[in-house]
């Protein structure tokens, strides 16, 4: 057994995976993660870490140092999702909350940020008992907010960097359902698509059903938005580019013989260049108001469109950082569960750890995690697979980069 395999079977033990449990069973939303972020320094801190608490919200630092060397951060993510669990899990999340918009809403870890956490821990747990074979600061952050894709930046607004040091390079892992459980799958270049949300305010002038001649029906007008908005994808933007274009959501009316005011809309893009950004928003306006126009809608009551502070960058992982990663890992766990994959069309915030100057070199990690989907109800992969891989990963990763000079 290789001193990176003794110390990960060490530190991937029962109580990391009644943390994993603990983590699971007590999900918060983004903003809230009051009690994670507790139980997380705790855990860090049995580790050996130094820990400082409450950076850009609920952000936390966790150091270990050992002589002077390089600075590598590692984030993992801490909020969960307004999702009912249907796992069946004895641990399952029975947990709610009151969300942003003031309703009680469930919640549950299913986007794996709780493995993420364990990890972070047993990274620790590995890390100390390696003490002697690198040198440099190790910082590790739990950072919240990622599914509002604001909280890097709020730790990074609050002096993450100031006060731990730039890191020479930053690294993250995320789960990644429907590739098998325990592989280890890199990108080079582009790793995340950007994001943005929108609400799509589609106004008319309401009445009784009985006289829809008498109104600007905003339902039928809402209905023909959403679809002719697709055009803006299949027939504005360039083929060879990549664009998603979803509505996600319709709020409208409140009484079956009555025709509303106004229906809002719920939007969401994704896109890996800032023109094809500017092209969806452009057209989703265009359209909407030339729609609401021609259905004869006054003009003090076109569409609104509103860009919610809900926006991610697309960012790329470095690509020399990457090959040296991948042959670090590969000679741990064996080259043949390394894979690489192309970019995602989901969003993260974790770009933001690199928007420095000189720019910080990103190294984003995804573990197969088995079947499965992401945000799913019934989203339940093997823990302890995924936590010995990711724990396996992000130690050879880290015992590579933290090296000692010759």
């Amino acid at each position: 057994m290789t001193p990176i395999e003794a110390a990960v079977a060490e530190a991937v033990d029962a109580d990391l995976l009644s943390l994993y449990e603990d983590l699971h069973a007590h999900p918060e939303l983004s903003g809230q993660e009051e009690r994670t972020a507790a139980r997380l320094a705790f855990a860090l801190e049995a580790a050996g870490c130094r820990v400082a608490r409450g950076i850009g919200g609920h952000g936390l630092a966790a150091v270990l140092e050992d002589g002077a060397g390089p600075v590598v951060l590692v984030r993992a993510d801490m909020d969960a999702l307004p999702v009912r669990e249907e796992t069946g899990l004895p641990y399952a999340s029975r947990a709610t909350a009151v969300d942003s918009r003031g309703n009680e809403v469930p919640v549950m870890h299913a986007c794996g940020h709780d493995l993420h956490m364990a990890a972070l821990v047993g990274l620790a747990r590995s890390m100390q008992a390696l003490r002697g074979r690198w040198r440099g600061r190790l910082v590790l952050v739990g950072q919240p907010s990622e599914e509002w894709v604001s909280g890097a930046a709020a730790m990074r607004a609050d002096g993450l960097y100031d006060r731990f040091g730039r890191p020479d390079a930053a690294l993250a892992l995320h789960v990644a359902p429907g590739h098998p459980a325990g592989q280890v799958l890199l990108t080079e270049g582009i790793a995340s698509a950007g994001g943005e949300s929108l609400d799509l305010l589609v106004r008319g002038v309401g009445g009784h059903a009985a006289h829809p001649d008498e109104t600007r029906d905003p339902v039928l007008l809402a209905a023909q938005v959403i679809v002719a908005i697709q055009s803006v994808v299949s027939r504005e933007v360039d083929p060879q580019a990549f664009a998603v274009l979803t509505v996600a959501s319709v709020h409208g009316g409140a009484k079956h013989n009555a025709i509303p005011d106004e229906v809002r809309l719920g939007l969401n893009i994704r896109f890996f260049d800032d023109a094809v950004r500017e092209r969806l928003l452009c057209g989703i306006e265009r359209v909407a108001t030339g729609l609401a126009r021609a259905a004869g809608v006054p003009e003090d009551r076109l569409p609104v469109l509103t860009l919610l502070p809900e926006s991610a960058r697309p960012f790329s992982n470095d690509p020399a950082l990457v090959r040296r990663l991948r042959a670090a890992i590969g000679a741990a766990i064996g080259p043949e569960r390394v894979g690489m994959l192309g970019p995602s069309s989901g969003s993260e915030d974790f770009g933001a750890f690199g928007a420095a100057e000189p720019p910080v070199p990103l190294c984003y990690l995804r573990i197969g995690a088995g079947p499965g989907r992401l945000h799913a109800a019934d989203f339940a992969p093997d823990p302890l697979t995924v936590l010995t891989a990711g724990v396996t990963a992000l130690t050879a990763a880290a015992i590579d980069l933290l090296a000692p000079s010759p």
